[in-house]
């Protein structure tokens, strides 16, 4: 999920993200079973992810596996060629050919741990060498509670290179805090997690913030910042303080440095760090925080709410202290479809007065209390490195990334903030990330970051050494697989602006539409029917960290599922003779009309390869970046109106940043729909004062129209590389 997934991540021998108990296994763990075949030793290599290696290997009379982030286990034969491991009992099935020589191995994955996987993955036999993979840096791991100015006390877990406490240069701190739960975190959950990181040598700090897990007080959904008047005016931003205080005191043969950072909550925990910071902090990388979850991240886009996403988000951290997963075994579609609307969801499930629930159901526009929620208004000066991580297929945070570097930049004099977007989903750039769904990227992209920028930006601040030497913005460009660097995001050199229009027989491209369109048509209609919404992904779909859920790659799909239906509409342009390289934002500027008097509008840009592409790709679909508008809010966040049937309106927002070439012999598509269910709550496009409590009667077929003509012309407004 995306709590214990990005905040315990670590890359496991077949390439995926997982949480800490996997990684539990102790070194040298024995256990009597059959005699292991000599034969299955050997190196081998992921089938899917050719990056990552494991080595099977005998000592001592025992069969061991391990990679450069795995950890060392023990493999006990349970029958001829089958096997398990000690600790957590992953299988190991080699298998033979037809000469009975061992050729590949499948590993068994999947697990009651959220964000499991319940299929195998194979490994392939490279030879026969056994040269240890595993590296990994030896960790003492001690645990604290550190009493804060109000006298809650604050459950941390400390790892420091083992000897460093009493000899050696003095080591500076790397601090995540989370909502989470810090137990699981051993030396080998930080060495496989950070690999570069914790060879260089850093006490890793992991705390639970106020209220969960092991940590005393209340907590509060991204509590927001208060004025500290008194001892009890506490927040994020006094916790971090009084935790980094009593580190530096406590801590032995530290060099009074600290750098924090954290992936998702604990990005939003990494950004507080950099609010009126305490002095010893010297770098931090919000890493795609949540930073304003009305406006753009977790729970509503641009008014619209994300139904099943904060359903089941919200149950996960505030119906308990830890996080037990949501699951569910009726197709989610179905079961928000049968409740109606948010306020008959959350009956059913009995989690009305959760804090955050009660605040969806009562005060579902842009209000004080999700203002002050939002990070972004804080953002008013600089007062440590921060670099910004995010990905372009991030499927939970892709605003705050980049609305956090927005807000920072124009006070960056000294230039100290920084940003990296890459071609990942949440939190994906912890692992090797060569491939992303069916999406192959040609390098593990993942490991060049974490290598190239990230390891070195703290080695920079926190141990004044060279190496770091990004100028703003590291972009990898999708498309054509490349890393670029720009001096600021967007890029202003070396591209121009375009506009993109469609046109009302379905086009896309540079030229205006002229006054009647093309060819008298001055629009295109669709029907709308909220009783049939379109599914943003492939059915059935599960609960979001549900057992076999796609969340994470959903964002990859290939559109095809539902390009054909009646209810949405697409403009393409031309088979491209050219690459066509898209860098910035991405906003699109719709003029539309519906017979309701209420709508949600969708835009999805999108890369349609050619049918005769190599194999999956040939005809495929891909979204390249995407966003929802809901239109009561055309005017005003805070104060909703309804929209006048038949007027044709003006409804402009950011699908964000994007850096994508669409190669020759590719097509642009533009894909408008009216729902995307169930993400988000469906619209009843009759004007109510509520949507979270819209009765079945308000739900009512609209017919929708998107204009292309001079006086209406609907069009993306778009950054285009020069040629």
């Amino acid at each position: 999920m995306k709590n214990r997934v990005v905040c315990f991540v670590c890359a496991v021998s077949v390439g995926l993200l997982v949480g800490p108990q996997t990684l539990l296994a102790v070194a040298g763990a024995r256990q009597t079973g059959t005699a292991s075949p000599a034969d299955v030793a050997g190196l081998y290599r992921n089938a899917v992810e050719p990056d990552v290696l494991v080595v099977v290997y005998h000592e001592g009379g025992d069969l061991y596996e391990e990679g450069p982030r795995t950890p060392r286990e023990q493999l006990v034969e349970s029958s001829k060629d089958h096997f398990a491991t000690v600790v957590d009992a992953v299988s190991f099935v080699f298998k033979r050919n037809a000469d009975g020589d061992v050729e590949s191995f499948t590993q068994g994955t999947g697990g009651d741990w959220p964000g499991s996987l319940s299929h195998e993955e194979r490994f392939d036999r490279v030879n026969g060498d056994t040269a240890r993979l595993n590296h990994f840096r030896p960790y003492m791991r001690t645990e604290a509670m550190i009493p804060v100015r109000d006298g809650v006390r604050l459950h941390v877990v400390i790892l420091r290179p083992e000897g460093s406490e009493t000899s050696g240069p003095p080591v500076p701190f790397l601090m995540t805090r989370t909502p989470y739960g810090v137990d699981g975190y051993t030396s080998d959950v930080v060495n496989a997690m950070k690999p570069e990181l914790a060879q260089s040598g850093y006490i890793f700090v992991f705390g639970d913030i106020r209220g969960r897990y092991e940590s005393e007080g209340k907590f509060v959904m991204n509590r927001p910042i208060v004025a500290h008047k008194t001892k009890n005016d506490v927040d994020e931003t006094t916790d971090t303080r009084d935790t980094i205080d009593w580190l530096l005191k406590n801590v032995p043969n530290n060099n009074g440095r600290v750098g924090v950072l954290g992936i998702s909550y604990p990005g939003f925990l990494a950004m507080m760090a950099g609010i009126d910071a305490h002095p010893a902090v010297k770098a931090i990388s919000p890493q795609a925080p949540m930073t304003d979850v009305w406006m753009g991240d977790d729970f509503f886009h641009n008014g619209a709410f994300r139904e099943t996403y904060g359903f089941d988000y919200v149950q996960e951290l505030e119906a308990q202290k830890t996080d037990a997963v949501v699951q569910s075994k009726e197709d989610t579609y179905n079961f928000f479809l049968r409740n109606v609307d948010f306020a008959g969801a959350a009956k059913a499930a009995g989690m009305e007065n959760l804090p955050t629930a009660k605040m969806f159901l009562e005060q579902p526009s842009y209000t004080k209390f999700w203002r002050d929620m939002a990070v972004e208004w804080h953002l008013t000066k600089v007062e440590v490195p921060t670099l910004e991580v995010g990905g372009w297929w991030d499927q939970e945070d892709m605003w705050g990334t980049q609305a956090e570097y927005a807000a920072l930049k124009p006070h960056d004099s000294k230039h100290e903030v920084f940003m990296v977007l890459g071609p990942w989903n949440h939190g994906g750039w912890v692992s090797t990330t060569r491939h992303l769904g069916v999406l192959d990227f040609g390098a593990p992209v993942g490991d060049e970051y974490r290598r190239s920028i990230e390891t070195p930006f703290f080695e920079k601040y926190l141990k004044d050494r060279p190496g770091f030497d990004l100028k703003d913005v590291a972009s990898f460009r999708t498309g054509v697989n490349q890393w670029e660097r720009y001096d600021a995001w967007p890029p202003k050199v070396g591209f121009h602006a375009v506009k993109l229009y469609m046109t009302a027989d379905g086009g896309l491209g540079e030229v205006a539409p002229g006054a009647q369109g093309v060819g008298g048509k001055v629009a295109v209609n669709y029907s709308a029917i909220p009783f049939d919404p379109i599914p943003y992904r492939h059915r059935p779909i599960q609960a979001t960290y549900g057992k076999g859920s796609k969340w994470r790659t959903w964002l990859a799909e290939d559109q095809r599922f539902v390009s054909g239906r009646k209810d949405l509409r697409n403009f393409e342009t031309p088979v491209l003779d050219h690459d066509v390289t898209v860098t910035g934002d991405v906003m699109a500027d719709l003029f539309a009309s519906t017979t309701g008097s209420d709508a949600d509008w969708v835009v999805k840009l999108i890369d349609v390869y050619p049918d005769d592409a190599p194999a999956p790709m040939g005809g495929y679909q891909l979204m390249i970046v995407d966003e929802i508008f809901r239109g009561r809010y055309r005017e005003s966040f805070e104060k909703p109106e309804p929209i006048t049937p038949g007027k044709v309106e003006e409804y402009k927002w950011s699908l964000h940043g994007v850096d994508h070439t669409f190669l020759k012999g590719h097509r642009i598509m533009v894909e408008v729909q009216s729902s995307w269910f169930p993400l988000y709550d469906r619209n009843p496009q009759t004007f109510v004062p509520n949507i979270m409590a819209a009765p079945a009667s308000a739900y009512a077929g609209q017919t929708v129209s998107i204009y292309g003509s001079a006086k209406y012309p609907s069009h993306l407004d778009v950054s285009v590389a020069d040629r």
